[in-house]
């Protein structure tokens, strides 16, 4: 069965309640009891011991057991709440006053008899009930001696059957009832109240939990169910409510997140294969017309033909090496080997490797300074990658005429920045920021002789984040750009 908070709590409080007011009324009984006998027994501790000796029966040692029977009627009806008993020196009880089987007990144990005799401070001390075997009462008790010669005991029950009879009669008044109910109605009070307040300070996290497992029905999407405001108080329950509500929030961006990832991922996939099936079937197609055995082709057609399929190859190999190397950057698989040189003669051997194409398309490509000379710390080979991306993509958009500039410029002692800038067609503001996503191609892209993967500038602002570094963009359409990042300067030491 399953059980709420507030079944449990209230559950275990009705136990628990009930298990102390049994120990209360309990403990409380048996601490009356006790200080009752403890009084009425040394009240009444020297009533034998006087009986004995103010008797001429008892005094003289000479026993008329039925003129004694007739002394103990007398003395029972003059002190009800008491019974006599006469025993002999073994605990074998001789003469009583009592209606025939009243008196169950022919022996009583003398061990708490000897022992009071002894010793008077050691009340209450309880002896056997002659009758009831399973009951012990507390008793007055002396010795009885004929010259010396020890007769019996005389044994008094203090707080007799007729004594208990009356006094229980007493207590079944109706006052004592009264005193009783107001008692128990005052506890069914107190355990209403405290269910009550149970109930108040658990019904905030009831309806968390309500809300929580709506939440959880609904897959954890927050458009539909939303958790109840908490306010800043500094209790637990809100504490709880503000902490689920920020867990519940995030996991919903979470979803988001992996959904837009997700579709983005479908996309990539969908324009990688159709980047991969255009070059492959240009491939196909030349390797098909080449091996027909007879096509008559001419050696100028025959090269051309091998020329297209190796350039379409080459195209291949690159997209591959880029989906590879986005791939790895994705996955933080790509690690970052720092060290110390100069960054001018890196710009120059990445400008001389696009020095025949910029001259091939009459674009211009030069170093600002000429001689640059800054020492800085990175990783070279990505550093080189980053570099060659871009004046690569540069050249492709800056039409025949144009400029592009590599500038290296010094911020301040620790940092340097590097710009390359070009006067080709530029771009839309509102492509700015979706330019380094993967396989996003802006509306000025140039693909003509190559088909172009979209990958590179998201490849480089992966390159540059590994090394805490940030690529910015500025444009104009029509007039060109300039991307820029930052670079950690050697200080000299």
């Amino acid at each position: 069965m399953n059980l709420s908070l507030y079944q449990k709590l209230a559950s275990s409080l009705v136990i628990i309640f009930c298990f102390i007011c049994a120990l209360v009324y309990g403990w409380s009984k048996q601490l009356e009891r006790t200080s009752k006998h403890h009084g009425e027994q040394n009240l009444h501790l020297q009533l034998a011991e006087h009986l004995v000796q103010d008797n001429p029966l008892l005094q003289q040692g000479i026993y008329d057991y039925q003129a004694l029977e007739n002394l103990f009627h007398t003395l029972m009806l003059l002190g009800p709440a008491f019974e006599f008993y006469f025993v002999d020196p073994q605990g074998a009880i001789l003469t009583y006053s009592a209606e025939p089987g009243k008196v169950k007990r022919d022996h009583i144990n003398l061990t708490p008899l000897k022992r009071l005799i002894l010793d008077r401070t050691l009340t209450p001390l309880y002896g056997d009930d002659p009758r009831d075997p399973s009951r012990q009462k507390i008793f007055s008790v002396a010795p009885v001696y004929n010259q010396d010669v020890l007769q019996g005991y005389l044994y008094v029950i203090i707080g007799g059957e007729a004594y208990d009879t009356t006094l229980n009669t007493i207590k079944a008044n109706d006052n004592v009832w009264i005193a009783g109910l107001w008692l128990a109605g005052a506890l069914l009070f107190l355990l209403i109240a405290l269910l009550i307040l149970f109930r108040f300070f658990t019904a905030p996290i009831k309806k968390l939990a309500t809300e929580v497992s709506m939440i959880e029905a609904a897959n954890y999407s927050l458009v539909d169910n939303q958790l109840s405001s908490y306010s800043n108080k500094n209790n637990e329950v809100d504490s709880l409510g503000r902490s689920i509500q920020a867990m519940l929030t995030r996991i919903d961006e979470q979803f988001k997140a992996l959904a837009q990832s997700d579709k983005q991922r479908r996309e990539l996939l969908t324009h990688l294969s159709h980047d991969l099936r255009t070059p492959l079937a240009s491939v196909q197609g030349f390797l098909e017309v080449l091996s027909q055995p007879h096509r008559q082709l001419s050696e100028q057609e025959r090269q051309h033909y091998l020329s297209v399929s190796s350039d379409n190859c080459q195209q291949l190999k690159l997209l591959i090496e880029q989906i590879f190397e986005l791939a790895n950057l994705e996955n933080g698989q790509m690690r970052v080997h720092t060290e110390t040189f100069n960054l001018g003669e890196l710009i120059y051997d990445c400008v001389a490797k696009f020095c025949v194409a910029a001259d091939n398309k009459g674009v211009t490509l030069r170093v600002e300074p000429v001689i640059c000379d800054f020492t800085v710390v990175a990783d070279i080979a990505k550093l080189e990658r980053v570099i060659s991306n871009l004046i690569d993509n540069a050249i492709r958009h800056t039409p025949k005429g144009g400029k592009i500039i590599v500038q290296v410029q010094q911020a301040d002692a620790e940092q340097l920045y590097v710009d390359i800038s070009d006067t080709g067609v530029g771009i839309q503001q509102d492509e700015l920021i979706a330019i380094f996503e993967p396989h996003y191609q802006a509306s000025n892209s140039n693909t003509v002789g190559h088909q172009q993967g979209g990958l590179g500038l998201a490849i480089c602002k992966g390159l540059l984040q590994l090394m805490n570094s940030e690529i910015k963009v500025r444009s104009e359409l029509g007039k060109g750009s300039q991307f820029s990042f930052n670079l950690p300067k050697k200080t000299k030491a």
